[in-house]
């Protein structure tokens, strides 16, 4: 196998894309299991398997860049212009979330009581456990922070150590808001207040967890040696998502939670 010297991130076969896609289709039907008839396995196990074939998927990634010498510098610029493109497609699709959420809050109709949040919705403290999860996200942020100056002045094992608290407060969050879930008051079908306010904050939960084990593989990979000052592009766009992860929270806070409060 010979080192590829191209701008173009030109890839093997793989069998992981399509066991991906099947994979996330049973998630789908998963959730629709879980809110029409409560059951839980389906999602469950397809959640174990898009965790595995991600597992699978990720050594092989790791293995064409630390190994085979496939990401070079033309590779490495396009991977972080890709995930730039990412993160902007992320923001207009929880733009739509706070759209939503504007446009029934600033129109409500007499069926909603005439008033917002609607009636005989009881909403939550957003000076609980809300304000405990922002605390907790923001110190993710300046951990993470830390992480990556550590690592750019090679000491691996602030980087470390940085790294696995910032892991830790991901998953420390993520416990916090399944708390909250089951304390609060109204569920998803109690008027769009409760569909948008859980689809909004469940959303975001979800790409807490899918940063809390992108910044878990950085860690491993800081750990086995294969990541430097000059060469850690994934590390560098996990760190990026976990920045929109803060900010996105930020404002889910004060308009979800403050402003809807109100």
């Amino acid at each position: 196998m010979t080192v590829r010297f191209t701008p173009f991130h030109l890839v093997d076969g793989s069998p992981w894309p399509l066991l991906s896609a099947l994979g996330a289709f049973g998630v789908v039907g998963g959730l629709m299991s879980m809110m029409h008839q409560h059951l839980f396995g389906t999602l469950f196990f397809y959640g174990g398997l898009i965790f595995l074939l991600a597992s699978l998927w990720w050594r092989d990634v790791d293995r064409e860049s630390s190994l085979l010498g496939f990401h070079t510098k033309g590779v490495q610029k396009n991977m972080y212009s890709g995930m730039i493109w990412f993160i902007m497609s992320e923001v207009f699709f929880f733009l739509g979330f706070f759209w939503t959420f504007f446009h029934s809050g600033l129109n409500s109709v007499i069926d909603l009581g005439m008033e917002w949040p609607p009636f005989g919705v009881m909403v939550l403290n957003p000076y609980g456990v809300p304000l405990l999860n922002t605390a907790v996200l923001i110190s993710s942020g300046i951990t993470v922070t830390c992480s990556h100056y550590s690592l750019l002045i090679s000491d691996f094992n602030s980087c470390s150590i940085w790294l696995a608290n910032t892991v830790f407060l991901g998953v420390l969050f993520t416990g916090l808001q399944y708390m909250e879930y089951l304390e609060s008051s109204f569920g998803m079908n109690d008027s769009v207040y409760g569909s948008i306010f859980f689809m909004a904050t469940g959303f975001h939960g979800f790409h807490v967890i899918i940063g809390s084990i992108f910044l878990f593989i950085s860690f491993l990979r800081i750990l086995s040696g294969k990541l430097s000052p000059n060469r850690h592009v994934g590390f560098e766009c996990a760190i990026w998502y976990w920045h929109f992860v803060d900010v996105v929270w930020i404002f889910l806070y004060a308009c979800i939670y403050g402003w809807g409060s109100l």
